[in-house]
């Protein structure tokens, strides 16, 4: 099928890109839905300044819509974005999230649109495993759980970091792919990169509820 890919830069949308296209799926466009309010009801929202740059490095048509950020403002962001894509469906990173799947279900339902998630509801632990073997480089830009301190931003998802998330999750049922919000990544390299991103400046938010890390600077 040729496909939109739900993209917002973070380690899912990338893994479920890549699989996508080991399927043999075309991938020409990447949709990113630009939320104002940063506590967005369904998409990702930390450095999204840096998805152009992606979508240049790998080569694909990036289409951008604004949204509210509340529910409704979120879902007709993405209504706008996909509205006249000369595509047969979408491909998102959804891998357990409800709320998530059946809001941009029904959005592409009304639209015709097929939707693929190659992560869907698959084993964390394997789909982790997987991602760590696929090529794919991402790192922690923010963290809002318990066991995840200000040393964890920055840091790269590889497999000792990987077995510190399994052992935090023995301890507090956290979800190792940041699926339940305990964090989220930023795609740094991959397979479908031409050239891996480069970070040059970037500011940390910290609370006692946590912290991000924002790239205020990057290149290719």
């Amino acid at each position: 099928m040729k496909l939109a890919s739900l993209y917002s830069g973070g380690k899912d949308s990338t893994f479920s890109m890549y699989l996508a296209e080991q399927m043999g799926h075309d991938i020409p466009y990447m949709v990113n839905i630009v939320p104002k309010d940063p506590a967005a009801m369904i998409f990702h929202t930390p450095n999204l300044n840096l998805v152009p740059l992606m979508a240049e490095s790998m080569g694909r048509e990036l289409v951008t819509a604004d949204s509210t950020g509340t529910e409704e403002g979120d879902m007709d962001g993405l209504r706008r974005a996909l509205d006249g894509l000369d595509v047969d469906g979408i491909v998102t990173g959804a891998v357990w999230s409800d709320y998530q799947w059946d809001r941009i279900n029904r959005v592409c339902g009304e639209t015709g649109l097929t939707v693929m998630s190659p992560l869907w509801r698959k084993d964390q632990d394997l789909v982790m495993d997987a991602f760590l073997d696929s090529g794919i480089k991402a790192i922690i830009i923010g963290c809002y759980a318990e066991g995840l301190d200000r040393s964890w931003l920055g840091r790269e998802l590889d497999h000792d970091a990987v077995e510190e998330l399994k052992e935090i999750r023995s301890r507090t049922g956290m979800s190792i792919m940041g699926e339940g919000g305990e964090y989220e990544s930023l795609t740094i390299d991959s397979p479908m990169h031409s050239r891996p991103l480069r970070i040059l400046e970037s500011e940390v938010e910290w609370s006692r509820h946590g912290g991000t890390m924002h790239v205020r600077s990057a290149t290719l």
